[in-house]
């Protein structure tokens, strides 16, 4: 029988230098306010709370964040409430740009790092313990299978690197997946100056929309004429054979930008 925790996709780090190591990706300062994704039992809560001003930990689950408010250090605060819907600018207050960590469900770790791009500028870094494949995915570059709108849209803004990988039975109940550690830092200059950013977003959606197709066929199927398509590409120095996964970000907002003009 499944519980509350294993259908919040729930898996509590047990390794207590590898917690100590996770607080530390986020470079943190005495001045730093954090926000924690899923303390749950507070376990990377209590060596973060020991290196910076506040945490304010966010629990989904009531009976995780009424234990954790029993017995918490005085600098942190948790709240009960789903990371997908909290104000983060309301946790940051004046604070921000703030920090950001967490031990990310695998369910939500998709829409919230897309929620992570939409609110980029209240974090100037960031830390999560996710799925390896989704690590790998946006960390990913041209030419890799992994290569993805998402990639492309957190790295313009942010340095996407894997840290370190995380075996199963680091954690209670162990998952049936590899995760890893993945560090997002914000630039201080994005890779592209994108004049619709939410027009972008769904220009690359649809650059993806069928990987197994070549991007100028993608483009087709959103409504864009072949031949100008094909011209923009060719301006690029494209091949009008190349796959979406095989063109750089550079290029992707040049492309956006001569299609928008076309």
């Amino acid at each position: 029988m499944k519980t509350r925790r294993h259908a919040l996709g729930q898996h509590f780090l047990r390794d207590v230098r590898l917690l100590e190591r996770i607080a530390r990706t986020i470079d943190p300062r005495p001045e730093d306010v954090v926000i924690e994704i899923g303390p749950g039992k507070g376990a990377l809560t209590r060596p973060l709370a020991g290196l910076v001003a506040k945490v304010a930990a966010i629990e989904k689950d009531r009976i995780l964040a009424e234990a954790l408010d029993a017995d918490k250090p005085e600098n942190v605060v948790v709240v009960e409430g789903d990371a997908l819907e909290a104000s983060f600018k309301d946790l940051l207050g004046k604070a921000a740009p703030g920090k950001i960590i967490g031990n990310l469900p695998y369910a939500i770790s998709g829409p919230f790092l897309a929620r992570m791009w939409e609110e980029r500028r209240l974090f100037s870094r960031a830390a999560f313990l996710i799925q390896r494949e989704v690590a790998e995915r946006i960390a990913a570059g041209p030419g890799s299978k992994e290569f993805a709108p998402l990639s492309i849209m957190l790295q313009i803004y942010f340095e996407v690197k894997i840290l370190f990988r995380v075996a199963p039975g680091s954690f209670t109940p162990p998952p049936k997946v590899d995760s890893a550690v993945v560090s997002l830092v914000r630039r201080e200059t994005p890779l592209l100056a994108v004049a619709d950013e939410a027009a972008f977003r769904r220009f690359l959606g649809g650059a993806f929309a069928q990987r197994r197709k070549t991007l100028l066929n993608n483009l087709a199927a959103m409504g864009l004429p072949a031949e100008k398509s094909a011209s923009a590409l060719g301006a690029l120095g494209l091949i009008r054979t190349v796959r979406p996964e095989q063109v750089t970000i550079a290029a992707f907002g040049a492309l956006y930008a001569a299609l928008r003009r076309a």
